[in-house]
């Protein structure tokens, strides 16, 4: 009696595992199928791929990504739902108990461009590294941990260099975001002799986000600073954690400096900025992936009320305003701008809808939207024709309209630094989604 109650209790318990899962994995598909009903099925760039041979379901992964809603266990397995939404962290794959999670760039069907790289972050160039946001990390921990590995693999590559000279450089940094800040440091550390430029001030992509925008990011160990505990931060913060460790590790870098070409002379880097000339025996390339603002190419587009990032939304008030773009930055100034007094904002999209904006993003949008009289308003299947001093030509449909306007925001996305690199001999590659 005993042996069969217990098999009869075993049954049950199947049963309701059965059940349960059955029941997550219905609800996974459904996820899925909405996702790409709405366009949020393709992720954006880093993402992980799950080994179906290695997979056990345990849902590790799902407990430890940092977003809402993008993995679900469908069919007894790991699975990107909305997978536009993943910000390639990294946290799924250090979670998995089996190791059935590999990051991959890009889909069988939508390639990515890639900088070839070597496991130790050296390209096809010989001395010439690429960490951070141009490889396809641009998440502060992940970036801050490839500058510190780069530069750890260039001091045990330098050691008994014999190539001396007043002007020769031990290791060339360039950028000055967290991968470039994590590298310099480690040269410091390990006493190479290093120079690290920046085209524009200290902090990278960070300093185009818009006053106050939460920045999601994980602690970080930083060479000649200690461990640093962030969770959860505004731009700001973190721009003042990047002040306050170049004053304590006396950290220097060339800010408004840019870097212009590259040449080999005598086994030797010859970088030339738009300040002069440094002869470097390696380089580390910790530049961002936005490049250039990509431009409308309407008339109008020059003159000096059209911008491309917003860093201080609290100096409009009472203005028309016009944000072209439908990615999380032209949706996160819109409502940043919507914020401020009395201005009549005017969000321009060329789509039929948005698709690739964070959950929050989507929340705060519909929510200003929600209200009896909203200061914004969005324009789907729209683009703009012309710029004028006092307006803009939008043109929607077959319809051309005239609006009033104070200042125009695009946020297009950039033109990716490509023929940059491919100037100076480094090759890309086109990922596919492949491990």
């Amino acid at each position: 009696m005993t042996t069969i109650i217990s098999i009869l209790i075993m049954a049950v318990a199947i049963g309701i595992y059965l059940y349960v899962t059955g029941r997550k994995s219905r609800n996974t598909k459904g996820k899925i199928e909405k996702a790409k009903k709405y366009g949020l099925h393709e992720p954006v760039s880093i993402h992980p791929y799950f080994d179906p041979g290695l997979c056990i379901g345990s849902g590790a992964c799902i407990t430890a990504c940092p977003e809402k809603d993008v993995i679900g266990i469908a069919s007894g397995r790991g699975s990107l739902v909305n997978a536009s939404h993943c910000v390639g962290h990294g946290a799924c794959a250090q979670a998995c108990p089996v190791g059935a999670i590999t990051l991959v760039f890009g889909t069988e069907t939508r390639g990515v461009d890639i900088p070839y790289v070597t496991p130790n972050f050296e390209t096809n160039v010989k001395g010439v590294f690429i960490v951070g946001e141009l490889g396809g990390m641009g998440l502060i921990k992940n970036a801050t941990v490839q500058g510190r590995e780069a530069m750890e693999y260039i001091s045990c590559l330098l050691k008994g260099d014999e190539r001396k000279g007043d002007g020769v450089y031990d290791v060339l940094v360039v950028g000055a975001g967290p991968a470039g800040i994590s590298a310099s440091l480690m040269a410091l550390k390990n006493n190479l002799k290093y120079i690290t430029i920046e085209q524009d001030d200290i902090g990278g992509t960070v300093l185009s986000y818009p006053r106050n925008k939460v920045v999601m990011t994980s602690p970080v160990d930083l060479p000649m600073y200690g461990k640093v505990k962030l969770t959860e931060t505004t731009k700001e913060a973190l721009l003042g954690l990047w002040t306050s460790v170049i004053k304590k590790t006396g950290l220097k870098i060339n800010t408004f400096e840019k870097m212009t070409g590259m040449t080999q002379e005598n086994g030797l880097f010859k970088v030339t900025t738009t300040k002069g000339e440094y002869l470097t025996k390696t380089v580390v390339l910790a530049i961002g992936r936005r490049g250039t603002p990509r431009k409308l190419g309407v008339p109008g587009e020059n003159i000096p009320k059209v911008y491309y990032r917003l860093l201080e939304p609290e100096q409009h008030q009472n203005q028309d305003i016009l944000v072209v773009g439908g990615g999380d930055s032209a949706i996160e100034a819109a409502i940043a701008l919507t914020d401020q007094l009395n201005n009549r904002v005017i969000l321009s999209y060329r789509g039929e809808s948005f698709s690739r904006i964070k959950p929050k993003n989507s929340e705060r949008l519909e929510a200003i939207l929600a209200k009896k009289t909203p200061s914004l308003k969005v324009i789907f299947n729209s683009t703009v024709k012309e710029v004028g001093e006092k307006n803009v030509k939008l043109m929607t449909g077959t319809d051309l309209t005239t609006i009033p306007n104070d200042y125009v925001y695009v946020f297009a996305g950039g033109e990716l630094p490509t023929e940059f690199l491919k100037n100076i001999g480094i090759q890309i590659e086109k990922k596919f989604g492949k491990v």
